[in-house]
């Protein structure tokens, strides 16, 4: 959260809307209606819940075409399993990962070690995904505790300049 936009305030453009101080960080898909819940909020909640779901739906199907490709193939009892058991390790562990990166900014070197993982266990994430929005935005209570706390500086340090300093009382 900063201050500055590096932005330019137009009238009437988005900025003119927060008189200064820090801006809410947008998060995918909702930009910043989770921070008064309007413009749409409530509505692109149940469209994210809906396609994630869809997408989480649509990802079983493929991954039982490639199970059904495995069966065909012959690969052997062994191997098949082995593939299940991965796919549904790496959903779990991919699960975990999105539902803590909703509560605390993931570090970015680990996230980077896990993208192979993640990209495996993608059924996960979109479970994730799905389950979060239909309580919040995904990331809404990070997002806003964050934000709160910015403001809060941010009022606290405005409070600390107001006035004018050539009026204030000079001590000596």
């Amino acid at each position: 959260m900063s201050d500055e936009s590096g932005t330019k305030n137009t009238p009437g453009g988005p900025e003119a809307s927060t008189p200064g101080g820090p801006r809410p960080e947008p998060i995918r898909f909702f930009g910043t209606t989770w921070v008064n819940h309007d413009g749409g909020y409530a509505a692109r909640r149940a469209a994210v819940a809906a396609g994630s779901l869809a997408a989480a739906a649509v990802s079983c199907l493929v991954l039982r075409f490639a199970y059904e490709g495995l069966e065909i193939a012959a690969i052997g009892g062994l191997a098949t399993t082995l593939v299940v058991v991965m796919f549904a390790v790496c959903s779990a562990l991919a699960f975990r990962h999105t539902w803590d990166g909703f509560s605390k900014r993931p570090d970015p070197d680990r996230q980077a070690s896990l993208r192979g993982l993640l990209a495996i266990g993608f059924v996960g994430s979109l479970l994730a995904y799905f389950l979060r929005t239909l309580t919040e935005a995904p990331g809404e209570k990070l997002y806003r505790e964050e934000y709160e706390a910015a403001r809060e500086e941010y009022e606290r340090r405005a409070a600390r300049r107001a006035g004018n300093p050539s009026k204030r009382k000079r001590k000596g």
